[in-house]
């Protein structure tokens, strides 16, 4: 970690562009992740690349990006959230930041999974139901699973799902899967953290206190591949519980258990992993970018320059 004790402010700062310029670059692939976990044995796609295909022919360019003006508007607060949190948890743990504690990383880690999850689980309900959509246009809906739902003769948009989801079920129906996105964000955090800590520290310069651009991007690109792959059972069981509009003989869940059960069932072990690969590609340079535009310090640059 740098040795300055960065503010509150440029800490805000670089977590929000980092959130920002990561989303602009893989959003596609994370909407590919999106629709594989949701396909239910007919597969409409076989892989990530004939998805953005498929999305590509079928709905445009822009296709690809159903559900990024929800994921822009939010990620400035969720990235910054968590990675302030997490700088925040470690000066408050550790006395020494000089030397190496995983135990106090790992808590470190805990912190910010669990502060970050008030933006992240809107956020990300609202997201799935736009991603989702170009994959339900290909099979006929069951109206009676799609519940919370703009009606089918409007276009949906984040506007019209929130609204609806507080008319009919109150500030709750935003924070539906709320559990399973802290059963993934904790776990992921705990992971994450710790390891991109280790591994940048690798590459701290004496004279600097900090290591170089390309190397903390690489670090936030390995360790978050690794936290990614490691919770993707949890994040696909995210992904189906939060989804609200069903295709026809699509199963609906009561929460993580009963979602597991019926995953492991009617789908097999291997339905836990898929968007695996999706999800990976879409982390690693998420948080490579985000690591890296945190430690090159825009938020003390653009603090400097206003002063």
């Amino acid at each position: 970690m740098s040795s300055q004790d960065l503010s509150i402010t440029a800490k805000l700062i670089n977590g929000g562009v980092a959130g920002l310029v990561g989303v602009t670059c893989v959003f596609p692939i994370d909407l590919a992740k999106t629709r594989l976990q949701n396909q239910h044995g007919k597969d409409v796609y076989r892989g990530m690349v004939d998805c953005l295909v498929k999305t590509a022919r079928v709905e445009g360019f822009l296709g690809m990006y159903r559900g990024a003006a929800v994921n822009l508007t939010l990620v400035t607060p969720e990235k910054a959230i968590k990675l302030a949190a997490n700088d925040f948890f470690r000066q408050l743990l550790m006395e020494d930041r000089t030397q190496r504690d995983l135990k106090m990383e790992m808590l470190a880690g805990c912190g910010a999974g669990m502060c970050q999850v008030v933006v992240t689980c809107p956020m990300e309900m609202l997201k799935i139901q736009l991603q989702d959509a170009g994959r339900l246009a290909a099979h006929p809906l069951d109206s009676a699973h799609s519940a919370g739902m703009p009606s089918a003769s409007r276009r949906p948009s984040a506007t019209l799902i929130a609204q609806e989801l507080l008319r009919t079920e109150g500030l709750s129906g935003l924070y539906k899967g709320l559990g399973a996105t802290l059963l993934r964000d904790i776990p992921f955090s705990i992971l994450y953290f710790p390891l991109f800590a280790n591994l940048n520290h690798l590459g701290v310069h004496e004279h600097t206190g900090k290591a170089s651009f390309a190397h903390s991007f690489l670090s936030g690109c390995a360790a978050g591949s690794v936290a990614a792959a490691a919770v993707t059972p949890l994040d696909v069981l995210k992904t189906r519980i939060q989804t609200l509009k069903k295709g026809v003989g699509e199963e609906t869940y009561s929460g993580v258990t009963d979602c597991a059960r019926k995953l492991w069932t009617q789908e097999g072990p291997w339905a836990f992993m898929k968007g695996a690969g999706c999800r990976a590609l879409v982390i690693a340079p998420l948080f490579g970018i985000a690591q890296g535009v945190y430690f090159v310090g825009i938020g003390e640059h653009v603090l400097k320059y206003l002063e």
